[in-house]
């Protein structure tokens, strides 16, 4: 896996672009922007923390945390936009979504105002299932990691 500070080597991904790709929005979009594409291989899910995000005031009063499982939820937006812009999905006819998460491991908390690199491997690609490993990082280090799968479905329209 690569490591939180290594210089951008692909493409950049503005927020425009995530919206194009991905159909979730606010206050479930769990990446802003992304860095470092390189199609069929690999991405960086970018995640500026707010204090002001909707889950603080319960998780927890007074100690807000960012959920683990919001964590894992970044690394599939990020794992998502990496497949959905490789294969040029368009938005309403197909999704890409969770299949499974395994070996889920949380270092660090996530707490307000930290600033997220979300870098994410594509493992493989078997049968139209996505096989990937990806990480979170924030200033102080590793804070979560995980492998997880995903494919793409047809939309609801």
């Amino acid at each position: 896996m690569t490591q939180a500070n290594e210089t951008p080597t692909g493409q950049s991904i503005a927020m425009d672009e995530v919206l194009h790709y991905l159909p979730h929005r606010f206050p479930f979009l769990m990446i802003d922007r992304a860095q470092d594409f390189v199609a069929g291989q690999s991405i960086t899910g970018i995640k500026a923390v707010s204090a002001n995000e909707p889950f603080f005031p319960g998780h927890f009063p007074g100690n807000p945390v960012m959920p683990g499982v919001l964590l894992i939820e970044a690394m599939g937006q990020s794992g998502a936009l990496l497949s959905s812009k490789t294969m040029d999905l368009r938005p309403g006819e197909q999704t890409i979504m969770f299949l499974g998460v395994e070996k889920a491991r949380f270092r660090r908390p996530v707490l307000p105002g930290d600033y997220l690199r979300i870098p994410i491997k594509l493992l493989k690609v078997r049968r139209n299932i996505h096989f990937y490993e990806g990480e979170v990082h924030a200033e102080q280090g590793l804070c979560a990691r995980c492998i997880f799968s995903a494919m793409a479905v047809p939309s609801d329209s």
